[in-house]
């Protein structure tokens, strides 16, 4: 049967050039009807000789014969059942052959159809990895013919389009690159030029610090020097953060241990002059003695010396900026807080340059990296960070691990 159908295919896809899907479904009506009318006529023409023919044999027999009336009935009912079963099995027949005939056009055309919907799920299958057509002499319905035509031009079409794409693809990458070049070199020339302004403001600011101090031991302090002081300091912080930036990833920055108290201690005194400039003061209360840090000096400074800073450049004037060391289970708690206005996005107050407003909604000078250069210091060395912030006061808190605990 298999072998059947497999011949007939390739005497439909040789012969005939193409078909539609309607014309097939009209050609398989037609043919059924075609195929409906022959048998019928034939089996009409067939029981009308046999009706005759009866007629002529029993009229035949009859006169020859003497029969009653009752003996004529009942040989002629006999006559008419056996033609009745006869025209039965004649039309049971015509009616099995007709759906043979109905079934296995089905099967045909149907066999024709999913060989050319297989054709095109392997056409895509293949074109998602390769540029291959479809022939469309392999397809037997005129309606996917039409459509091997639209997708090959769109497999075409794609495929300039790749192209092209290929093209503007490479010269996009010479231009990244001779752009990343520039902006190479840029960044270079920036450092560098980071790196020298960093050197060469180093030797002034000590002159200036050490000459301050050195006349501050021969003459009285006047407030003068001390806004010249201050403002040195000032600088100075500013030159430790941007020396930090230019060095961090050149040099390796090794722990030591710190006696965390002492060393707040001495940044507190470092900036007090700064902070009586800006009429603010420190409050120091620390609850722990003699309590070490195994931390590197530079990156503690940093954290220390940018957050005493930020108080002072935020907290109103003529109030105490609070300054607190205390225990906390195995870690010691470093808190600087003062009263200000409240931050207006705690999640922001670590990005590269934001900068809040003072309270009459001016924006403080700086650069805005001191709290994002700690809270990178802070994440490279887990030291975690948690500020409040409301009407009463906004306090910073660094949670320091104790050395040997």
């Amino acid at each position: 049967m298999r072998n059947t159908l497999n011949n007939i295919h390739r005497y439909f896809l040789l012969k005939v050039n193409s078909i539609t899907i309607k014309q097939a479904n009209i050609f398989t009506t037609l043919f059924i009807f075609a195929f409906t009318i022959i048998f019928a006529y034939l089996l009409i023409k067939e029981n009308y000789s046999d009706y005759e023919r009866a007629l002529f044999e029993q009229k035949a027999h009859y006169n020859n014969a003497l029969l009653s009336e009752e003996e004529q009935l009942l040989q002629t009912q006999k006559q008419l059942k056996t033609l009745l079963i006869k025209n039965t099995i004649a039309i049971a027949t015509l009616a099995f052959i007709l759906f043979a005939i109905m079934l296995g056009l089905h099967k045909i055309f149907n066999t024709i159809l999913q060989r050319d919907i297989d054709a095109f799920l392997d056409f895509f299958k293949k074109t998602a990895h390769n540029e291959q057509v479809l022939n469309p002499h392999a397809i037997f319905f005129k309606e996917f013919k039409v459509m091997v035509r639209h997708a090959n031009s769109m497999l075409h079409t794609i495929s300039d389009q790749k192209t092209e794409l290929r093209e503007l693809n490479v010269h996009l990458e010479d231009k990244v690159k001779d752009k990343t070049k520039d902006l190479e070199d840029i960044l270079a020339a920036q450092k560098e030029f980071l790196r020298y302004t960093v050197h060469e403001t180093n030797t002034p600011l000590s002159v200036i610090l050490t000459s301050l101090e050195l006349y501050e031991m021969k003459h009285e302090k006047d407030k003068h020097l001390s806004k010249v002081e201050a403002a040195a300091k000032n600088i100075f912080n500013i030159y430790d953060d941007l020396s930090y930036l230019v060095k961090k990833d050149q040099i390796e920055y090794h722990k030591v241990a710190i006696n965390i108290d002492q060393f707040i201690q001495s940044r507190i005194d470092f900036f007090s002059e700064v902070a009586l400039l800006s009429k603010v003061e420190f409050s120091y209360i620390s609850e722990v003695e003699d309590v070490y840090i195994y931390f590197n000096e530079t990156k503690l400074q940093r954290v220390i010396d940018n957050t005493l800073t930020n108080a002072i450049k935020y907290t109103y004037q003529n109030e105490i900026i609070d300054v607190a060391l205390k225990y906390s289970g195995l870690f010691v708690d470093f808190s600087v807080g003062g009263h200000s206005q409240p931050i207006k996005d705690v999640d922001k107050i670590f990005d590269e340059y934001y900068r809040e407003g003072t309270k009459n909604s001016k924006a403080i000078q700086g650069f805005g990296i001191g709290l994002r250069l700690v809270k990178n210091i802070c994440d490279e060395e887990s030291v975690n960070i948690s500020i409040i912030s409301d009407d009463k006061i906004n306090m910073f808190t660094y949670k320091f691990k104790v050395m040997g605990e």
